[in-house]
């Protein structure tokens, strides 16, 4: 619970901001954050179709050892996301950590332990180092799990990545064309099976826990 409360600090500072704003609109939460309000399929009844390959690339993980990302898949499904790490909208990018936090705890009662690699690569390479992206994941206490932080050496390495998955990105900058260090972007999670297909791609409107360990229960069973 501890560490679910610091992936929501960026939600508290939102809430802050909208107090002291005129409107003072209330911060709707992405559907992923609380119980699903559906029944949703039970693993197995249902087929997931194929949209296409996943791509590879280099990568760095968060020892500091390169590597290709298509090193990590094709012995578990996976479950990859796009993240950077100072993000603070909170149906974006900590969203999805959230999401994973919720998976991570639930992989041996899902009987998924052995079965599931949770991906999280950063779109920030020149603030999401190595050093960053480790203590990015020991907030989250993923010693226990098989989830990789990962970033590139530079946006060079990075762009065929992006565009490889159709993962759009767009860094933003003040009126003095000075950037303010947030990106503009869609969260986008994928699931890709061992044979290194996609074979969903979330958005936040169906980024829940219950939902992506019954469609990686379901690619298990195929």
């Amino acid at each position: 619970m501890l560490k679910l409360i610091i992936l929501m600090l960026c939600f508290f500072t939102t809430l802050i901001q909208a107090d002291n704003s005129q409107s003072k609109q209330p911060v709707v939460l992405a559907p992923g954050y609380g119980p699903l309000t559906f029944e949703a399929p039970e693993a197995g009844t249902y087929s997931q179709p194929v949209y296409g390959e996943a791509t590879d690339g280099k990568v760095i993980n968060s020892t500091g050892v390169t590597q290709n990302l298509y090193d990590l898949m094709g012995d578990k499904v996976v479950l990859l996301s796009f993240i950077y790490a100072t993000c603070n909208d909170v149906n974006g990018c900590p969203l999805s950590t959230a999401v994973f936090h919720k998976i991570k705890r639930r992989l041996s009662k899902a009987g998924l332990k052995d079965d599931l690699r949770l991906i999280t690569l950063s779109f920030n390479p020149k603030h999401d180092t190595p050093d960053v992206m480790a203590d990015y994941a020991k907030s989250l206490e993923t010693k226990q799990t098989d989830w990789r932080f990962l970033t590139t050496q530079s946006q060079k390495e990075l762009q065929p990545i992006l565009a490889g998955y159709n993962q759009s990105i767009q860094q933003e900058y003040d009126d003095n064309g000075l950037s303010t260090g947030t990106f503009s972007h869609t969260l986008r999670v994928y699931l890709i099976d061992t044979n290194k297909k996609i074979r969903k791609i979330y958005s936040v409107g169906f980024l829940h826990p219950d939902i992506l360990i019954n469609d990686v229960k379901t690619l298990t069973l195929e």
